[in-house]
């Protein structure tokens, strides 16, 4: 059964995301933008670790990080520097890295 719109003025996430965290450009949807992307940078990060049958630890000695680091980092991508993604992705996943930029 389809749940019917109680609100007509919010019709997608994104016309949630104006309405509970403010326009694009706004600092605290700004805010909320960044840390949903470092989010999803750690479950790819994540899924890529798993499609190698490899555990946390495994991947922290490639890469002279402990199993801790690799939690964190999965788990909230934030505070990653990009030397750190491209050590784990090419180094210890054997992955590239490719990054866009949005102007």
């Amino acid at each position: 059964m389809k749940q019917e719109n109680k609100n007509p003025e919010i019709r997608t996430w994104s016309d949630i995301k104006d309405r509970v965290y403010g326009e694009k450009g706004s600092e605290r949807r700004d805010h909320l933008e960044r840390e949903s992307e470092s989010f999803r940078i750690g479950l790819l990060l994540k899924k890529a670790r798993e499609s190698r049958n490899m555990t946390q630890e495994e991947l922290g000695q490639l890469i002279d990080k402990k199993r801790t680091y690799i939690s964190r980092v999965e788990n909230n991508g934030s505070n990653i520097t990009l030397s750190t993604l491209f050590e784990i992705v090419e180094k210890g996943l054997g992955g590239k890295v490719n990054i866009t930029i949005e102007v």
